[in-house]
């Protein structure tokens, strides 16, 4: 089975850089893992922190869609328990107009925040996370024209309407996201980067489980897979040091920018600091082109599935894009 690659950007802002740069680098990311082979490009959103620029998916990927060519572009997710489902509805169904057959929307059910923030983006809505799966329904029911969950909806019309409706998956890393998927017969794709545990079961029962709908007719499942990539073991585990030292600072709340290997070289780590550290680095994929190309194809083999996003974070730019590069080469992607 011949794995496809695709990429997953949360955009992160490096210590010394800004969100400026950040959102640069992220448009020059896109336009080279196009031209290396990469299928798709999602965008994260996430709200409340100096570490990661992308807030808003919808303006991302018009950006990025319009500074690439054939690439599928798409969010990694929407945060769909903050929204009207109409509203989105319109935002994505205004994307695939402007670019048709490129938009893929991703749904999360995670704040992408701290909970301060999320009531503030819900702004005193009381309609609470309970009520995401039917946020689900009603937006497909508008993208797509099936029967909505609330019946009195059935008469909204979005425009402008696409020729063919975004690509619909839902993202999660627990079984609950993957059971909804299963049960409205949606795609998923697993956040392994942020949860391993599990994995194999979660994405199996998706598939045993899945029920047929009118937007998919067999099971089809992804997953996001954290990797660092660099000519040796050494490098790759030298530029890992960052993104381990962030998810520490994570876990105190300190959301702050991505440090460099130096700072995170000379943090006086304690011992409990030092396992959340360890933990991070577990979950992830780091080493030489060829130790990442056979981490990927074994968890492509485990999980039965045939497409991985790459999530690679470094606090250097060039390293991060030759972590990129050196991937493709080593699977031998187009322009690699």
């Amino acid at each position: 089975m011949a794995l496809t690659l695709s990429v997953l950007d949360q955009s992160p802002v490096r210590s010394g850089g800004s969100a400026f740069d950040a959102i640069n680098e992220t448009i020059q990311l896109a336009q080279a893992t196009e031209k290396l082979g990469y299928h798709r490009y999602w965008l994260a959103e996430h709200h409340g922190t100096d570490g990661l620029a992308g807030c808003s998916p919808e303006i991302m990927i018009a950006r990025v869609a319009a500074a690439t060519q054939k690439m599928k572009v798409g969010a990694g997710g929407v945060m769909l328990s903050h929204y009207s489902p109409l509203k989105v509805a319109e935002n994505f169904a205004l994307l695939q107009t402007m670019y048709p057959g490129r938009i893929d929307l991703g749904l999360g059910r995670a704040p992408g925040g701290d909970q301060l923030t999320s009531v503030a983006m819900q702004y005193g809505s009381e309609i609470g996370i309970e009520y995401y799966p039917t946020k689900i329904i009603d937006l497909k029911a508008f993208l797509t024209g099936t029967e909505p969950a609330n019946k009195a909806l059935a008469k909204v019309k979005v425009t402008p309407k696409p020729a063919t409706p975004p690509e619909m998956w839902l993202l999660g890393s627990s079984d609950e996201s993957a059971k909804l998927a299963a049960m409205l017969g949606l795609p998923f794709s697993f956040a392994h980067f942020i949860n391993h545990n599990g994995s194999r079961n979660i994405i199996a029962d998706y598939k045993n489980s899945f029920l047929a709908s009118d937007v998919l007719k067999e099971p089809r499942a992804t997953m996001c897979v954290a990797a660092v990539c660099a000519p040796t073991k050494e490098e790759a585990e030298r530029l890992a040091l960052s993104r381990a030292l962030w998810r520490v600072m994570l876990e105190k709340g300190a959301l702050g920018p991505y440090p460099s290997p130096e700072e995170a070289e000379k943090y006086p780590y304690t011992d409990y600091e030092r396992r959340i550290a360890d933990k991070s680095r577990d979950a992830s994929l780091i080493g030489d082109p060829a130790f990442v190309r056979k981490g990927l194809e074994q968890l492509a083999k485990e999980h039965g599935i045939d497409e991985i996003l790459v999530v690679t974070i470094c606090h250097d730019f060039a390293a991060r894009l030759r972590s990129y590069e050196l991937i493709a080469r080593e699977f031998g992607l187009a322009q690699a």
